[in-house]
């Protein structure tokens, strides 16, 4: 039997072969903005043992925003973990018109994050982490203010917990 370079294999296969379609990258309606991107070393007994560690923001820009924070051996292996994180932890975020429908003050630990209504033609006024989690929640007119803590994930997550706190009144 003479075997030549385009060997077939019976039973479960090897090498990669048959084990279902091959998983590319989905493309989906959701945008995704990195945040924050640091390199965060550990201490072990042979030395530091460096991670990377991606807070990213995902959006439609229609109202639907998603929050994560991830670590990984490399910078892409880390972006793709959190990118999975904030897809699963996608939340609605209540407009009334093109703005929000009212003001909230949101703490969270020691982040302060303030949301106001602004009108038609405005934009979007926020600094930072605050302005990127807007924008991938497509509110279109905000005028928002960060107190206490310039920490970024904190911020982040104050916006997002200011999404939940939102009463609709009709």
């Amino acid at each position: 039997m003479v075997m030549g370079m385009q060997q077939q294999r019976g039973g479960r296969g090897g090498r990669g072969m048959g084990r279902g379609p091959r998983r590319d990258r989905v493309e989906d309606e959701f945008d995704q903005r990195v945040v924050e991107l640091a390199r965060v070393t550990r201490v072990m007994a042979g030395g530091k043992r460096m991670r990377f560690r991606a807070l990213i923001v995902v959006g439609n820009k229609k109202g639907k925003v998603g929050v994560g924070l991830a670590k990984g051996a490399d910078v892409s292996l880390a972006v793709e973990k959190a990118a999975t994180k904030a897809r699963k932890s996608l939340i609605q975020v209540p407009l009334k018109g093109d703005t929000l429908p009212h003001e909230i003050t949101v703490k969270y630990k020691s982040a302060k994050v303030i949301l106001r209504p602004a009108p038609t033609g405005t934009g979007i006024i926020a600094g930072g982490p605050v302005r990127v989690v807007l924008e991938m929640a497509g509110v279109p007119n905000v005028v928002s203010k960060i107190l206490g803590s310039p920490n970024k994930i904190n911020n982040v997550r104050a916006v997002i917990k200011a999404f939940g706190q939102f009463k609709l009144t009709r």
